[in-house]
């Protein structure tokens, strides 16, 4: 990965804004299967919730949601509709449980309602969110990246970052991990965040796979799990 050094501090700034799990989206609030994997067994401590957490970003994240954003983020920048409302309908038709399809459209939802607020002068990227009849969370982090003038690549690690945050929260509050079995997790996962950045850039467009049937069941079972802590 490139030296991020220079990065503007305004543009930093915005990142941290926009990839917060707790404001403004509400990403707190889903734990993306992890909460059944948990009821099932499969994430019993500190170990094992690493080893989920980095098999998730590694087959699931880093092959679709992450190339999906990526290319979302570059349409938006060359001002391209047809792409923007192209990867929006291909990312909601992925989402292949009800929670799943729910948790990425209040999220998008969220976002992209602050956007003519917090960027009113950016009106070419707002028309071409407005044109979208449902906003997934991906096309509102690519717009709002864009119009807060955060660079691509940043976007797309501030994306993972704030998943995988979010991921060891939930292991944090439910396995539970102690706070410094949290932090220890977040620091060990930087490797592999950066190795998912750098699939996600790199992948084809006949490359890109949801496949995760393993995750889709968990999903499906969590909708009718009897006691749940998060919505996803």
């Amino acid at each position: 990965m490139n030296d991020r050094s220079n990065l503007p501090a305004a543009s930093l700034l915005h990142l941290l804004q926009i990839c917060s799990p707790s404001l403004p989206v509400g990403a707190y609030s889903y734990s993306q299967g992890l909460e059944a994997a948990m009821e099932s067994g499969l994430v019993s401590d500190e170990a094992s919730a690493r080893a989920w957490i980095v098999d998730m970003l590694a087959q699931v994240v880093a092959r679709f949601e992450a190339p999906v954003a990526w290319r979302l983020l570059h349409a938006f920048n060359r001002g391209d509709a047809e792409a923007v409302s192209r990867w929006t309908a291909l990312f909601i038709a992925s989402r292949d449980s009800a929670e799943f399809r729910a948790e990425t459209i209040q999220m998008g939802y969220s976002l992209g309602k602050l956007l003519p607020e917090l960027t009113p002068h950016r009106t070419e990227v707002l028309e071409l969110l407005a044109a979208q009849r449902e906003l997934p969370f991906p096309t509102a982090l690519a717009a709002a990246a864009v119009a807060l003038d955060v660079p691509s690549e940043e976007a797309l690690l501030g994306l993972l970052f704030s998943w995988a945050e979010n991921q060891v929260l939930a292991c944090v509050k439910s396995v539970p991990l102690g706070q410094v079995a949290g932090q220890r997790l977040l620091l060990s996962l930087r490797a592999p965040i950066e190795a998912a950045a750098a699939v996600a850039m790199a992948l084809d467009d006949d490359e890109l796979s949801n496949w995760s049937p393993g995750l889709q069941l968990l999903s499906m079972q969590h909708e009718v799990q009897y006691s749940r802590l998060y919505r996803s």
